[in-house]
């Protein structure tokens, strides 16, 4: 069920991972950001947005994990747009012949059988360096970083003053790094980025969570940037997701401790190199 956020922007959260799919009332219709997960998810806000008399005129994909390029016939065949880097990526997965039993393997059992993959990752790349979205509605600005994907982006919906951040900022996942040379630097260039746009922001959804506000937003920032300042300096992490995470969400403590052996062995061959 949809639930609005802000004027104008409305949020459709998955059951199983939390996800948030964004939409955005434009002139002729919506902006739809992250789809979805599953095809009944899918279905659903297809048919929520056909009661409210819109349809979808643009999508944008975050970035290209697979809970985050997904697609329904029932959501209409508008553009779907994602940073150039992003669309690249998808590409290279495409161009596989073996993609689809690859991302089979990598999703969730228990939604493996209702996630549609027919539609999934058809992404347009838009140019490098574009700054806005090119869609009839509200003005939405594109904030592309380094941190957690290839070719990650926020959007600013800047008249409604909601920022819609991707898989950074949530109450429930700790700060997850793209599998690069220096992690820990694009991820905190990636925060760098969104704290200058905080000064903007009145409501903030993350790609999983919960939405956000006022205060919160810069708190949130200040969480995300005491995790990964932890993971770089080699200190114990007193991240309550990770010492006290939300009922239900205890898992994704694993996702901390993979993430500091993998920076501790980078580390430790570092010095065997030095």
């Amino acid at each position: 069920m949809l639930k609005q956020v802000a004027e104008g922007v409305l949020i459709h959260q998955s059951e199983l991972l939390g996800n948030n799919s964004v939409v955005v009332q434009g002139r002729d219709g919506v902006l739809l950001v992250d789809a979805g997960i599953t095809g009944a998810e899918m279905t659903c806000l297809a048919n929520d947005l056909r009661e409210l008399g819109q349809s979808v005129v643009a999508g944008f994909s975050t970035h290209p994990d697979w809970d985050h390029v997904l697609w329904h016939a029932e959501l209409g065949e508008a553009p779907r747009y994602g940073t150039a880097r992003c669309a690249a990526f998808m590409q290279d997965v495409l161009s596989n012949a073996d993609w689809k039993a690859g991302v089979t393997e990598g999703l969730p059992p228990e939604i493996a059988e209702d996630t549609p993959l027919d539609l999934y990752g058809l992404i347009t790349g838009l140019p490098a360096g574009t700054a806005r979205l090119p869609w009839d509605g509200p003005k939405v600005r594109i904030i592309e970083h380094t941190a957690h994907a290839p070719g990650h982006a926020a959007l600013l919906i800047e008249e409604s003053r909601v920022l819609v951040a991707g898989d950074m900022l949530s109450d429930v996942f700790v700060p997850m790094f793209e599998d690069t040379d220096n992690p820990i630097e694009g991820y905190l260039v990636g925060l760098g980025r969104l704290e200058g746009v905080a000064d903007d922001v009145d409501v903030l959804i993350p790609g999983h969570g919960s939405v956000a506000r006022d205060e919160e937003v810069r708190a949130r920032i200040k969480l995300d940037r005491a995790y990964v300042e932890d993971l770089r300096d080699a200190r114990v992490s007193s991240d309550p997701r990770v010492v006290s995470p939300k009922p239900g969400w205890e898992w994704a403590s694993d996702i901390h401790e993979g993430q500091a052996r993998r920076l501790a062995r980078g580390s430790e061959r570092e010095g065997k190199s030095d």
